[in-house]
C-alpha cells in the first residue's frame, strides 16, 4: 500500500491516504475523501510503501489531483466564509450569546459551514443554527474549542518575535507544566512563561529533557553542602556552562567546573584565599611638611610675627574703676523684689474628664 501524508491547513494535523497509482510530490495539492466529504488538502511527505500499515481500513483514498477549477472554488469558499463569519457574529450580538465566534470554514462542495467558538460552559445555540440554515441554506454545524486551538486559528507573534509555534509547525498540544520552568531556571512570571492564549508556553517542553540530562550530578543553588572536608554554600549553577560557584566563607568564593566538582577537590586556591595585604605607602621623607604646616621656616617666623602685633585689648580706667568701688549698691524697693503674678493664657480651656 502505498501512504502519502497531507494537510488541509498550515499547522493542522497530518493524516494519511491512499495515493493509488498517482504521482505525487512534496507541495501538491489533491482532492481527497473524509468522513465528512471531499477536501482540499496539501501533500506534505513523498509517497511511501507500507505493506503493514496498523489500520488500513482506516485509509481512505486519493481521488485526483487539484486543478483550477477546485483551486478557484478553494477562493470563492474564502470568501464567502467571511461573509458568513460576519452574519454569524451579528446574530450572536442580537441574541446576547455568552459565545465568542473564532472562524467560519466552508467545505470544498459548499455542502457544510463549520462555525468555531470559545465559550466557558455549555452553550444553547439551537435557535441559532435555525438562524444560520435559513440564510444560507446548507448545513450548519457548531464546533466548541479550547483557547489553544483558538490561538491556532487565529494566529498572532510571540514574545520571541516569531510567529506561533501552534499556527506554524506544531501538529499537536503536548502537556505543559510549572515543574519545566523551574527546572531550566526561568523567573515564574506569568507574563513572561505565558502565551498568546493565556497558557504556559509550548516552547518549555522542547528543552526540558536537555535540562534533565545536564542536571544530573550537579546541587541546587542556594543549598550548604560538605565538599573536600568543608562546608560550603552553593550560589549559583550554571547549567549550560557546566559551572558551579561555590561560597567558602568570609566572602570568599570559587567557580568550579561539572568534573571538578564531582571529583570533590578544590583543585586551585579561589580569589578570596589571598589574604589581603594593606596598601603599603612610600616613606614620607623627614623633610616632608605636613599639610597645614608652614612650609618654610621663615614663613613660621613671619607668622609668629603677625601674632606679636596685634593690639592689646583696651584695660578700665582706674578712675572708673574706683567710682564702682565706692558707689553702694542698689537695694530694690518691695515692690519690685514681689514676685509677678502669672498670666494667665487666653485659650480654649480643656474640658475635665467626666468622673463616674
Amino acid at each position: 500500500m502505498r501512504i502519502v501524508t497531507i494537510k488541509f491547513r498550515t499547522a493542522g494535523k497530518r493524516y494519511d491516504f491512499n495515493a493509488l497509482d498517482f504521482e505525487l510530490h512534496s507541495g501538491d495539492e489533491i482532492i481527497v475523501e473524509t468522513d465528512r466529504g471531499r477536501a482540499l488538502g496539501t501533500v506534505v511527505q513523498d509517497p511511501r510503501d507500507e505493506p503493514e500499515h496498523p489500520s488500513p481500513e482506516k485509509i481512505k483514498n486519493v481521488i485526483r489531483l487539484a486543478n483550477e477549477d477546485d483551486l478557484k472554488m478553494a477562493e470563492v469558499n474564502s470568501g464567502r466564509e467571511k461573509e458568513a463569519f460576519d452574519y454569524c457574529q451579528k446574530r450572536i450580538a442580537e441574541r446576547g450569546m455568552e459565545m465568542k465566534l473564532v472562524r467560519a470554514e466552508y467545505l470544498y462542495d459548499g455542502s457544510k459551514i463549520l462555525f468555531y467558538f470559545t465559550a466557558d460552559g455549555r452553550v444553547d445555540f439551537r435557535e441559532l443554527v435555525r438562524d444560520l440554515a435559513h440564510h444560507f441554506h446548507t448545513r450548519i454545524e457548531m464546533r466548541q474549542i479550547g483557547v489553544r486551538d483558538e490561538a491556532k486559528l487565529t494566529g498572532g507573534i510571540g514574545i520571541c518575535g516569531r510567529e506561533l509555534c501552534c499556527c506554524s509547525f506544531l501538529t499537536e498540544f503536548n502537556p505543559v507544566s510549572v515543574k519545566m520552568a523551574k527546572e531550566q531556571g526561568l523567573a515564574l512570571n506569568p507574563n513572561k512563561i505565558s502565551g498568546q492564549c493565556g497558557r504556559l508556553l509550548c516552547c518549555l517542553s522542547y528543552e526540558f529533557k536537555t535540562y534533565c540530562d545536564l542536571k544530573k550530578g550537579l546541587p541546587r543553588s542556594g543549598k550548604r553542602i560538605e565538599f573536600d572536608g568543608r562546608q560550603v554554600d552553593i550560589l549559583d549553577v550554571n547549567i549550560i556552562g557546566q559551572k558551579i560557584t561555590i561560597g567558602l566563607g568570609e566572602g570568599k568564593r570559587e567557580t568550579l567546573t561539572a568534573e571538578q566538582f564531582r571529583k570533590g577537590k578544590l583543585t586551585t586556591e579561589s580569589s578570596g584565599e589571598k589574604q589581603q595585604q594593606p596598601e603599603q605607602r612610600p616613606p614620607r621623607p623627614r623633610n616632608a611638611s605636613k599639610p597645614g604646616a608652614p612650609s618654610s621656616e621663615t614663613e613660621g617666623k613671619s607668622q609668629q610675627g603677625d601674632r606679636r602685633k596685634k593690639k592689646p585689648r583696651p584695660q578700665p580706667r582706674p578712675e572708673a574703676q574706683q567710682d564702682k568701688q565706692a558707689k553702694p549698691p542698689e537695694t530694690k524697693s518691695e515692690s519690685e523684689t514681689k514676685p509677678r503674678p502669672k498670666r494667665r493664657r487666653r485659650g480654649r480651656r480643656r474640658p475635665k474628664p467626666k468622673t463616674e
